[in-house]
């Protein structure tokens, strides 16, 4: 009876204006100053060496500003790099460069800017704070989120109707209106990618994708002795990308082996659905997630043929990127995002099991010199087209094409003039976190 009256007295203090006040200073004492800690949070100044031109706010990926000197910037995903050269390239033209991570719903901008980069996050939001007169770049890094949805939505489905069984979303992206807020445009991908842009309307740089790590070509490779073994290498999401397709594809091709490389343990749901084709069938090989810079990735990928991804979505494909770059033969998507010739790989039409199975019999049954020759063509094509060197070098003309496509505005000196009216910030030598 006691424990009946304290329950309800508790659910009532609870609920009465004080016990609400009560919560809410609890909660602010506990949480505030861990939120102004959130890395998310902090706010990155750094200044040219060159002679002042203006302000430019970056609102993207801010790990790697972060890390200490001397260590280097986190590989797990391309834009930790990528996030660090755009503002390396606006460094370099003379524009002191804001860095706020592009979960910051908090950050409102106070400086006049030149230009604002962001990607789709946040950026209706700050594009609508920032000055009238400041150039808005939309940095794309996926499919347009109702393809991007719509792909996945439908992969969720096909598999309940096939197996019986309803797996969660993982990759569903936030809707936004961020294109409709841009200026100008770059975009990693390809042609696909873009195409579920080109409704807006708005002039599309497009950039490739750069990759985190480099490798030698695999002089000592056996191809004969690799070519029925296969790897799926990708991040989380396994239906959005397609690894379910391959499981059960490959659950019925005993004579061909499959290595899986992904974080498997953060998708709980599927690792249960999946566990026997995972872990009990003898031709599955489940590794688990991998760094790319480690010898384990090269043994993996010297022992393998060829990556198969069907995802559903992609903006550019940095897994597969990375496996040509370690000399194997890509079996895509078109929605994979990745630029593949008939002379080095192959781009599945359906992605059904059925195409999946006989993409896989026709890559084995080649000889070993057609083998060879294909993965030296794809490992070609990555080294010419996906390094961070072409990512650089590709930015910083996409960024002059959109300087030299505003000649009837004010010059950036003007504005930078202007710009003295408005709250410059700390001083600072080279880098300054709030």
């Amino acid at each position: 009876m006691r424990a009946r009256f304290t329950t309800g007295l508790k659910r009532r203090l609870k609920n009465h204006r004080l016990g609400i006040l009560a919560s809410e200073v609890k909660n602010f004492i506990l949480y505030k100053p861990r939120e102004i800690n959130n890395l998310e949070r902090r706010v990155i100044s750094l200044k040219p060496k060159k002679a002042f031109r203006g302000n430019v706010l970056l609102c993207y990926i801010n790990k790697g500003f972060l890390v200490k000197p001397g260590e280097p910037v986190p590989n797990d995903h391309t834009n930790n790099w990528e996030s660090v050269q755009i503002a390396k390239t606006f460094l370099d033209l003379g524009y002191h460069v804001d860095v706020v991570g592009e979960n910051n719903d908090r950050f409102v901008p106070v400086k006049h800017y030149s230009f604002f980069i962001g990607n789709r996050t946040n950026f209706q939001r700050i594009a609508e704070l920032v000055n009238k007169d400041c150039d808005k770049v939309l940095h794309i890094d996926t499919a347009h989120w109702l393809f991007h949805n719509t792909g996945e939505h439908r992969r969720l489905l096909a598999l309940q109707q096939r197996r019986g069984f309803t797996l969660p979303t993982r990759r569903s992206m936030q809707p936004n209106l961020a294109i409709e807020h841009a200026d100008y445009v770059t975009i990693l991908g390809n042609e696909f990618t873009m195409s579920t842009y080109h409704y807006a309307n708005k002039p599309l740089h497009r950039l490739r994708i750069s990759a985190p790590a480099l490798y030698p070509w695999p002089e000592d490779k056996d191809f004969e002795q690799s070519r029925k073994h296969f790897l799926w290498f990708g991040s989380g999401g396994f239906v959005h990308k397609g690894l379910d397709l391959v499981l059960e594809a490959f659950a019925e091709m005993p004579d061909y082996d499959l290595t899986i490389c992904g974080p498997i343990d953060q998708e709980r749901e599927f690792q249960s659905a999946y566990h026997e084709i995972l872990y009990e069938t003898p031709n599955i090989h489940t590794v688990g997630w991998i760094d790319i810079n480690s010898s384990r990735f090269l043994e993996i990928t010297k022992d393998c043929i060829g990556v198969i991804y069907p995802s559903c979505s992609e903006g550019g494909g940095g897994s597969v990127i990375s496996c040509m770059h370690a000399g194997l033969i890509p079996i895509v998507s078109r929605e994979a995002s990745v630029d593949v010739d008939e002379s080095f790989g192959w781009v599945l039409k359906e992605c059904s099991i059925e195409e999946i199975k006989a993409s896989i019999r026709k890559v084995s049954n080649l000889s070993g010199e057609d083998l060879k020759g294909m993965a030296r063509k794809a490992w070609d094509f990555a080294r010419a087209n996906h390094t961070r060197e072409r990512f650089a070098e590709e930015y910083r003309k996409s960024i002059s094409a959109i300087t030299t496509s505003q000649s009837d505005k004010e010059s950036a000196i003007e504005k930078a003039h202007r710009s003295s009216h408005f709250y410059q910030g700390p001083t600072v030598s080279d880098r300054v976190v709030r």
